[in-house]
Formats: C-alpha cells, sequence, structure tokens
C-alpha cells in the first residue's frame, strides 16, 4: 500500500519544516501532500521585501529537499504541492522551476497521475477579510461574506486581468479542471475546506459587522458540493487553522468521500498520515 503523509500551513515555520525532513527521512512515506501557505507571510514579503523571504524557496525549501532527496535515494517520496491564500502568486515560477528540476511536483490546476489513482491540485479559497488576493476567488457566485473583501479589492502580486477578477469561480474552475473525469479514485488537494463541515469552523463565534452575526463555518460551497455531486475518494484541505480546535476532529465525511484537514493553530506541526488504499485508516499527530 501506498503511505501519504500529508501537511499544511506550514507558513514557512523552520521548526516545522525541521519536523517534516526529519520524519521523512525516519518513515520514508511514498507521496508528500504539502497543502498550501508554505511560505513566510505574502503580503508582508510583497510590500516589504526581504531577503529571507525571497530566498525561502531556493534558499530553505529547495535546498533542504535536495539534501533529502541526496540522503534517502530512491526513497525519496512523490511530493506535490499547491499554492496558499497567503503565499505571493509572483513566487509560482519559482516552484515551477523547482518542478523542472524535480523538487517536487506543483499541481494547482492540474492532474497527475500516482499508480491507479488521479491527483488533482486546486489553491483558491472564497473571499477573505486579508488583503492579499492572489488565491481568492468568488466561489459559487459574487456574493461576499460580511467583513470579507472581495476579490475585486484587495491587492495581487501579479496583474490579472478584470474579466477573470470579477466573472471566475471557484465552481466553474472545478467544472472545467475535472470536465467529464472518473474521480473514483481521484485524491484532491485543496487549501479551502469545504463549507459546513468539521474543517471550516472559524473563531467568529458571537461575532458581527453592523449588527450581522458572521458565519463561523467559512470554506467553499463549491468545494463541499463538488465533493457531494462527484464524489472522489479523498479530499485534503487546510486553510483554517483552528476549526480542529474547535469542532474537535480534523476529519470529516462526505458520502464516499474522506476529507481530511491538516491546519493546526499551535505550534506543533501536524501530520496527516494514510494510505491510499485505505483512508478509513487515517491518523493525526502533533509533533
Amino acid at each position: 500500500m501506498a503511505t501519504c503523509f500529508f501537511v499544511s500551513d506550514l507558513h514557512g515555520s523552520l521548526p516545522r519544516y525541521g519536523k517534516l525532513f526529519q520524519i521523512i527521512a525516519a518513515e520514508r512515506p511514498q507521496v508528500m501532500f504539502i497543502g498550501g501557505d508554505l511560505l513566510p507571510s505574502g503580503l508582508r514579503a510583497h510590500f516589504a521585501p526581504d531577503t529571507a523571504h525571497q530566498d525561502f524557496i531556493n534558499g530553505y525549501l529547495v535546498q533542504q529537499f535536495s539534501q533529502l532527496r541526496h540522503k534517502i535515494g530512491d526513497c525519496y517520496p512523490r511530493i506535490f504541492i499547491i499554492f496558499g491564500n497567503d503565499d505571493c502568486r509572483s513566487d509560482e515560477a519559482t516552484a515551477l522551476e523547482a518542478d523542472a528540476r524535480g523538487v517536487w511536483e506543483y499541481i494547482h490546476d492540474r492532474r497527475v497521475q500516482f499508480d491507479n489513482f488521479q491527483i488533482y491540485g486546486y489553491s483558491y479559497v472564497p473571499p477573505t477579510p486579508f488583503r492579499l488576493k492572489d488565491w481568492e476567488r468568488y466561489d459559487v457566485s459574487r456574493y461576499v461574506d460580511p467583513g470579507c473583501i472581495s476579490p475585486e479589492e484587495g491587492a495581487r502580486s501579479i496583474p490579472v486581468t478584470e474579466h477573470e477578477i470579477e466573472y471566475a469561480t471557484i465552481k466553474g474552475d472545478l467544472d472545467r479542471l475535472t470536465a467529464q473525469d472518473d474521480l473514483e479514485n481521484a485524491i484532491f488537494l485543496f487549501h479551502s475546506p469545504p463549507h459546513k463541515t468539521n474543517l471550516d469552523r472559524a473563531a467568529l463565534d458571537g461575532k458581527m459587522i453592523d449588527h450581522v452575526p458572521l458565519d463561523p463555518h467559512v470554506g467553499s460551497i463549491a468545494i463541499r458540493r463538488f465533493i457531494e455531486s462527484r464524489q472522489p475518494c479523498i479530499s485534503l484541505h487546510g486553510h483554517i487553522h483552528e476549526s480542529a480546535r474547535l469542532t474537535g476532529s480534523w476529519q470529516d465525511r462526505l458520502g464516499r468521500t474522506y476529507a481530511f484537514s491538516a491546519a493546526h493553530d499551535g505550534p506543533e506541526l501536524a501530520l496527516i498520515r494514510f494510505e491510499l488504499e485505505n483512508p478509513a485508516g487515517a491518523t493525526r499527530e502533533l509533533i
């Protein structure tokens, strides 16, 4: 069976990455999924650039993964990554360069094959209260929750057409990405969790804006509907750090689909282990 590791939302934390490299070397999984928000804060780095951030991909991640590959040789896993809403899209070219060198496989808006499984990646999240909009889309319509900033506002690290900003949706992207594909053996690496699940609960209880109560479930309606209708085997998520603490669970089940979140609001590395052929046996460890 193919043993998989899944982490997300490391946000450039050297202690978390250090633990990750150590445990990959020790346990040698066949597959490693990294679900976005890999880098130090994107907005801060874009508007107040510093050498440490600009060198993080090549100066740290690529070096560390390359050292790991040299150390474990043929046991080096297939590594699938996407960006998250706190990562600047201007760093995507550097991630693709590392992909071309075999460091990892950057799979946003792509489908790749692993044995009998199809793996899809998708980075966008619904509108948030944060200013960086590189990885935000309208969800199923142009509605924006109270307290959030629309994709037409905020800041971007690369230019995007007005038409894309105004009319692209997560729903439309997923329909285009998967078309008529058979998803029985599909694994999805999302950054956003699905709406109204154990994985998308934000700490918004009792909070209001202009006397309107805020919805504590901040995941994607489009992603939830997509999972419910297309029923992939496994879906992997991050984004909402506190959800597992608030709901008491890092996993959920939508029909036949096993959904896991590796987001975590403590200092530890949250590591999910699972086997592609047996997702019911997944475990989570805080390291």
